[in-house]
């Protein structure tokens, strides 16, 4: 389902001399990390799986990795972060085994009502069929920009659930290639352009102004009601690329200077259960 450079991974782990090796990866590789686990255990390196949840590359599991008394940890499916880590961490992205263009052939008169000047954008699973995407949509007509990014993404096109800024480009409409809601929907959100997501995997394509749209107005109810509240507790991640303790201590300080109670709540896996007792 997904390319992931085994031989490459092996080599490097080799230069850092590494024996015990933890292998971190979202849910939909849990396979491809249990055939590297076996790979670099037949060439003389202990793996261990980790089996927490993973939300991206701003979420490294390398203080459990140095807990594991590992040399190494082994990030799958995502691309490089500068982050600062505890063990050495290899950055592996897992290119996806499915043809885009044959998704973007299926839905192009969809596209067409993006505008003739799109923004073409996707995450890096698909990343490195986003040439042949291109080459395809200017063959039909179309104009089509593909945004630089600034210093967090690792290639041109490539959007993260934190950041949209190759998607912010002189368009008419921005296609997202991939699967799933979270990135189109916030292309839809941070652009305010009409946003078209076409799924390489089924072929299908999802218009999501109207769903950003709801979700806006469900975030504009839920402040309009904090309005009336007089305790707030103020989240701050502690994962190592979402930590914003500097942030979330302004806004504890602005809610008491205008009189309510706040308190700074420190969260790992951020959950509507965890937070009943408060």
């Amino acid at each position: 389902m997904h390319e992931v450079s085994s031989g490459e991974i092996l080599e490097t782990l080799r230069e850092l001399n590494a024996k015990r090796v933890l292998i971190q990866t979202p849910e939909g590789l849990k396979g491809e990390a249990q055939s590297l686990a076996d790979f670099l255990e037949e060439n003389g390196i202990e793996a261990i799986i980790s089996g927490d949840i993973n939300y991206g590359a701003c979420d490294p599991a390398d203080r459990e990795a140095k807990l594991l008394g590992c040399d190494a940890l082994v990030h799958l499916g995502h691309s490089y972060m500068t982050l600062h880590l505890e063990v050495p961490t290899i950055f592996v992205p897992a290119f996806a085994k499915v043809d885009v263009v044959q998704a973007l052939e299926r839905n192009i008169n969809e596209i067409r009502k993006l505008g003739r000047r799109i923004a073409l954008v996707t995450t890096s699973q698909h990343i490195h069929q986003l040439v042949r995407a291109k080459e395809f949509l200017q063959k039909e007509g179309l104009d089509v920009v593909v945004g630089e990014g600034d210093s967090r993404v690792s290639w041109p096109g490539q959007v993260l659930g934190c950041n949209f800024t190759a998607a912010k480009v002189d368009a008419e409409g921005v296609l997202f290639i991939g699967a799933g809601y979270f990135h189109p929907l916030g292309v839809a959100i941070a652009t305010r352009k009409p946003t078209l997501a076409v799924n390489p995997y089924s072929g299908d394509a999802i218009w999501m102004d109207r769903e950003a749209e709801r979700l806006v107005r469900k975030r504009w109810a839920q402040i309009a009601k904090a309005m009336d509240a007089q305790k707030f507790g103020v989240i701050t991640s502690t994962k190592k690329g979402q930590l914003r303790l500097a942030e979330a201590r302004r806004i504890v300080k602005l809610l008491r200077e205008h009189g309510k109670y706040a308190r700074l709540i420190a969260m790992n896996h951020i959950n509507y259960p965890a937070l009943e007792g408060f």
